[in-house]
């Protein structure tokens, strides 16, 4: 599994841990919304600088975003409800 997709996972684990679409999520800690979701599906490369900004943005361990853990792995596609 490469990297981009497993921060995808963490990302997307963080969002529904939290319960918030992510419009809200990404609104909440003041990130780029239509960059982050295409971060969340995989979609963007990203740089070392950008994982410790969104890291510490989110209060989490650089680890945590880029560890796999399957555990984290969310088949649900959408919240809808917040």
């Amino acid at each position: 599994m490469n990297l981009k997709k497993i921060v995808a996972i963490n990302l997307k684990y963080l969002r529904f841990k939290e319960n918030l679409s992510q419009e809200k999520f990404y609104t909440k800690y003041n990130l780029s919304f239509k960059y982050l979701a295409s971060v969340e599906r995989g979609e963007i490369n990203f740089t070392i600088d950008f994982l410790e900004n969104l890291a510490k943005t989110l209060n989490v361990n650089i680890i945590d975003l880029i560890t796999f853990n399957k555990n984290h792995v969310i088949n649900k596609k959408r919240i809808d409800n917040k």
